[in-house]
């Protein structure tokens, strides 16, 4: 069995209720784009600045290296995330809404909602026993879009 398959597996035993996988549905999404909003938020030296290139930026290069490792598939579908997630960020920038301060609310809440679904699953999350399932997170999200497109991931 392929690693992203053991993942993917093991992270859809402790989501098994429907009110759960909804919540998940919209949480995980949510919080990966707000983590990257938070990361965004940080400081840079100046030369990045100049360079328009936040700590989001730097640090998204590895975490899409790591999800292309685990399938192709997965690390082009976390891309479209990934810019996805940037194009949100510029808007809230355009709304001149503060980045920091809408994606801490939206952390807190969205982490609260997936919480609530693993009380009503029964089950802790599986990122206590392992820390990479808070990326494999969002690739079990994709890989229910991947299954409907007959898509192999």
């Amino acid at each position: 069995m392929r690693e992203i398959e053991r993942l993917i597996s093991h992270y859809g035993e402790s989501h098994q209720n429907k009110t759960n996988i909804l919540i998940h549905a919209v949480a995980v999404p949510s919080i990966y784009f707000v983590t990257i909003g938070l990361i965004w938020s940080i400081p840079v030296p100046e030369i990045l600045a100049q360079m328009q290139v936040t700590w989001a930026h730097v640090l998204a290069v590895p975490t899409l290296y790591y999800y292309f490792k685990l399938s192709g598939p997965i690390g082009a579908a976390m891309t479209l995330l990934t810019l996805a997630s940037f194009g949100g960020i510029k808007l809230l920038v355009m709304m001149n809404i503060s980045v920091w301060q809408f994606c801490l609310a939206l952390f807190v809440v969205m982490w609260v909602l997936q919480f609530v679904g693993h009380k009503v699953e029964g089950k802790k999350p599986s990122f206590f026993e392992d820390l990479r399932y808070l990326l494999v997170g969002p690739a079990w999200w994709w890989v229910h879009w991947l299954k409907r497109m007959n898509i192999q991931y």
